[in-house]
């Protein structure tokens, strides 16, 4: 078999050109490997990025779903207390036949926001478990602050939602407890009296707030 000779020139050439090509190849390579990893890279921070959001609002969901429910679990508890204390009140009611609780009398030389109505006698008996309790509980504590007085009653399961500050009387505290369920009128005024507290109970329109109602003032420890 005969063999083909090549000139040197020309097999260099070859030769190189092989070469060349290789290193073409390689690089093509090397630029597709590097252009899918930074295609991988740009996924992945997207991916993060998108996994963090979802994380953060979960964060925010989760906070704010523990939140209503402490409200509401501070109302269920306050309507259960004042359940019971109604169906406490009930054999007292139907015996007390012609029995009618009296308003109030508002101060005549203030001006009037809203006068205050009638308790029935539902609302009366159970203004005097509300004093009864209440007044047992802040014996003998110290809650010279609005902050204190508040404390002490969300403890009693008086919802923070139903307890607004009032004028300091004395420049001790005062707040006002709106315990309307339903139809009902009934609310209370608490004042701090050091030491022990001052528990009024009076009627109040449905549609007024408990801060609007004007009282007139009697000032009268409390003998439990």
């Amino acid at each position: 078999m005969r063999s083909i000779l090549f000139p040197r020139p020309l097999l260099t050439a070859a030769v190189g050109s092989v070469v060349v090509l290789a290193a073409v190849g390689t690089q093509s390579a090397s630029a597709a490997t590097a252009h899918a990893s930074a295609a991988a890279s740009v996924v992945s921070a997207r991916a993060s990025a998108v996994h963090a959001d979802s994380r953060s609002s979960a964060v925010r969901t989760a906070r704010a779903v523990r939140v209503v429910p402490g409200v509401r679990e501070a109302e269920a508890r306050f309507l259960e207390m004042a359940d019971l204390i109604a169906q406490s009140c009930e054999p007292n009611v139907l015996s007390a036949v012609g029995r009618v609780t009296s308003a109030p009398t508002p101060d005549s030389t203030l001006p009037v926001l809203a006068d205050p109505v009638p308790l029935n006698l539902a609302e009366g008996c159970a203004a005097e478990r509300h004093q009864a309790r209440i007044s047992r509980a802040f014996s003998g504590k110290e809650t010279g602050t609005y902050e204190q007085l508040r404390h002490r009653l969300a403890i009693l399961k008086y919802p923070g939602a139903r307890i607004y500050r009032m004028p300091n009387f004395s420049g001790r505290p005062v707040v006002r407890v709106d315990l309307r369920v339903g139809a009902g009128h009934l609310a209370l005024e608490v004042t701090d009296l050091g030491g022990c507290v001052m528990v009024e109970a009076f009627g109040t329109p449905q549609d007024v707030s408990v801060t609007e109602v004007r009282l007139k003032r009697e000032l009268a420890l409390p003998t439990s």
